[in-house]
């Protein structure tokens, strides 16, 4: 069995799901913190677009054109990479990071899991991997803020992940009355 393209079509849909998240919601909504973390659907989206760049891109040999403005300043280090500044829209960073999926893919097509890869940002000695590694790790990485992205959607309007449409309304209440109640048992 080829793994790329489950792994490539497996991380297509996540990147996508990642990008719905957005769909409908104001500027305002899309930035906002709701968690003491501060995460916040627009950060999660251009951390992202460094994630593609980095572990698909330069550590591969094959860098973006440019620096991303938060790697170039070095803010990306205090986490400038995980909220929108208010000179960067949403259609800025959507479509910063629907190019760096596209320099991805361009690797996805071009390169071998096996593909020796460095990471410039980890500790001398341990920068050494493999195309493949780095892929799990982007398919990873992804959904794990994807998931982040279903728990920031649903705080702001109720719109829950995939499977927010197995019940209705009262079927969502009765289900959280009986995870409520099974949790009380232990208060």
């Amino acid at each position: 069995m080829n793994l790329k393209p489950v792994l490539h079509e497996y991380l297509r849909n996540t990147r996508a799901l990642m990008l719905a998240k957005l769909d409908g919601l104001s500027e305002y909504d899309r930035r906002r913190p709701l968690v003491p973390s501060g995460t916040n659907l627009l950060g999660l989206v251009k951390h992202l677009i460094g994630i593609e760049y980095v572990y698909l891109g330069t550590s591969v040999g094959r860098p973006p054109e440019r620096l991303l403005p938060w790697e170039e300043d070095g803010s990306v280090w205090d986490g400038a990479d995980m909220w929108a500044l208010p000179t960067e829209s949403s259609e800025y960073l959507t479509d910063l990071y629907r190019r760096a999926c596209e320099h991805s893919d361009a690797s996805l097509a071009a390169l071998d899991l096996d593909t020796p890869a460095e990471v410039p940002h980890w500790p001398e000695g341990g920068r050494s991997t493999t195309f493949g590694a780095l892929l799990v790790r982007v398919v990873d990485e992804t959904a794990h803020h994807a998931g982040h992205a279903d728990i920031v959607r649903e705080l702001i309007d109720g719109q829950g992940g995939k499977d927010a449409g197995a019940l209705d309304d009262a079927g969502w209440s009765a289900y959280f009355t009986k995870l409520q109640q099974a949790a009380e048992t232990f208060r």
